[in-house]
């Protein structure tokens, strides 16, 4: 590659950077273009190989209140599991799902890393049930032997072949690399969900250090270091994906890049978006006007914006910072709720009274949290994966203020009715505060109606559940690939 050629010395690390972007731009551009391009609507009349389907299966209709036509038994790798712990958006994701699985008669085995809390046992909770037993209503957790909350992929593997050995798996199912490759390519019945591809995490270095500011510290000299390393692993990626039975893409776009640059085969990607509770998250007026009078929001604020989620520079918080400082010096009266810890929760609270800074919340606090906003900032410089934060929000009610990302733009904001998106620069993010500002709580309110409606057809854990359901049954057997 050019930035490893020794002979060229003089070579300035602009340089370096200039190459490394214009290979990003080759690699990323083309399956966005085609994922624009592709329809966003969908026949009611679908039918066929699910196999084949390039959507996200959330926009089939599969029978909710029926039970499923044959009872799994599913193992699940995760490298955490919630239990008594802050988690993370994947692990989210994964409790919410396979919790719902469990509620509708699967037998799911969740292979993790021991717990980081003294209450929970570090060893297999749950998991003697009698193999003819009816299956629970929550999954079995087996946690492998170690340090809490440090992941050994090889232990949890020796406990599910135990477990696999006394019956069975129907399918296994791997939370990104959770299971590496030299394991899974032994599995026919394994799917992987991606919630972030090497190719993805190119993009959000280079918008990350685009987004730098004269007033930031210089860019890292490691920076050009980090690019050309992410370059060999998008390219071991794309060797070794294959190896994986079925690809679950989280975003439409992840689905494009799967099947355009990873050369995976369409009939082994599948799209299917996340969801999440549909009873956590509702809409809630009162709720919001008590959470606003307790956190101190004064009843004559002309409009309150809402951040959620780990307070670090990847999250966009630099933008949002500069932009709203810039804001509040026209529009005085605008509020900031900022729900969520870490380095800038000290510069938010150095901004004045307009921001108010509350730390971590539990999902009780953060439905009362989404309630009592007008509209949801998500400033995010990656691209990677499909943050849960934008879903829970349109699920109460609420329109969104959004980086336009491939993956945002594609599965969540996919009509303007349902916000405002922005470059991830400074500038653009300031234009788009001010025409929130512009329209007005009466239209935001509007916006936010059709954000629920949408939320409530693509993004419940229910139709999660059931196309995950869905997909398992195909694997297990070929008569369930057939939609309807």
């Amino acid at each position: 590659m050019a930035f490893d050629n020794k002979s060229k010395k003089s070579s300035s690390p602009s340089n370096s950077t200039f190459f490394i972007t214009l290979v990003f731009l080759v690699l990323c551009t083309i399956p966005v273009f085609l994922l624009l391009q592709t329809t966003t609507t969908l026949s009611k009349t679908w039918s066929g190989d699910l196999r084949l389907a390039e959507f996200a299966w959330n926009k089939l209709p599969f029978l909710e209140h029926n039970p499923s036509p044959v009872p799994l038994k599913i193992a699940v790798f995760s490298r955490k599991w919630p239990i008594g712990t802050t988690p993370g958006g994947m692990e989210r994701h994964a409790f919410t799902l396979h919790t719902a699985l469990a509620q509708r008669g699967h037998k799911v085995h969740i292979f993790t890393s021991p717990p980081q809390e003294e209450s929970a046992s570090d060893t297999t909770i749950n998991h003697q049930a009698d193999a003819n037993a009816n299956a629970p209503s929550s999954p079995y957790i087996h946690c492998h032997e170690g340090e809490p909350g440090k992941w050994r992929y090889n232990k949890a593997w020796e406990q599910f072949l135990e477990q696999n050995q006394k019956e069975p798996f129907d399918v296994v199912h791997s939370e990104s690399v959770a299971l590496p490759h030299w394991l899974a390519r032994e599995l026919p019945n394994l799917a992987v969900s991606w919630h972030g591809i090497a190719l993805e995490s190119l993009q959000s270095s280079i918008f990350q250090d685009l987004a730098r500011t004269q007033h930031d510290e210089a860019s890292s000299p490691d920076f050009d270091k980090g690019l050309q390393g992410v370059l060999p692993k998008i390219l071991n990626e794309i060797r070794f994906f294959r190896k994986y039975a079925h690809h679950v893409a989280i975003s439409d776009s992840c689905g494009e890049m799967l099947r355009d640059v990873y050369q995976i085969p369409k009939r082994r990607v599948h799209v299917i978006l996340n969801g999440v509770d549909e009873d956590g998250f509702r809409e809630d007026l009162e709720l919001g006007k008590e959470f606003r009078t307790k956190i101190g929001i004064p009843s004559n604020a002309s409009l309150v914006l809402g951040v959620a989620g780990r307070l670090v520079k990847d999250k966009g918080h630099p933008l949002l910072h500069e932009a709203y400082s810039m804001l509040i010096t026209k529009y005085p009266n605008v509020y900031l709720i900022v729900a969520g810890s870490g380095p800038w929760e000290n510069r938010y609270r150095d901004l004045g009274r307009q921001v108010l800074v509350l730390g971590s919340m539990s999902p009780s606090m953060l439905r009362a949290f989404y309630n009592a906003i007008d509209i949801f900032v998500n400033p995010t410089l990656r691209p990677q994966g499909l943050d849960l934060t934008l879903m829970e929000a349109m699920m109460s009610g609420k329109p969104l203020l959004a980086s336009r990302f491939p993956s945002i733009k594609g599965s969540v904001v996919v009509d303007d009715e349902f916000g405002f998106m922005f470059s991830p620069n400074v500038e653009s993010l300031l234009e788009a505060l001010q025409a929130v500002v512009k329209e007005g709580k009466e239209r935001l309110a509007r916006r936010g109606k059709a954000c629920r409606e949408y939320a409530i057809s693509m993004f419940t854990a229910t139709k999660m559940a059931l196309a995950y359901e869905r997909l398992f049954l195909c694997i297990k057997e070929d008569k369930f690939c057939n939609y309807p």
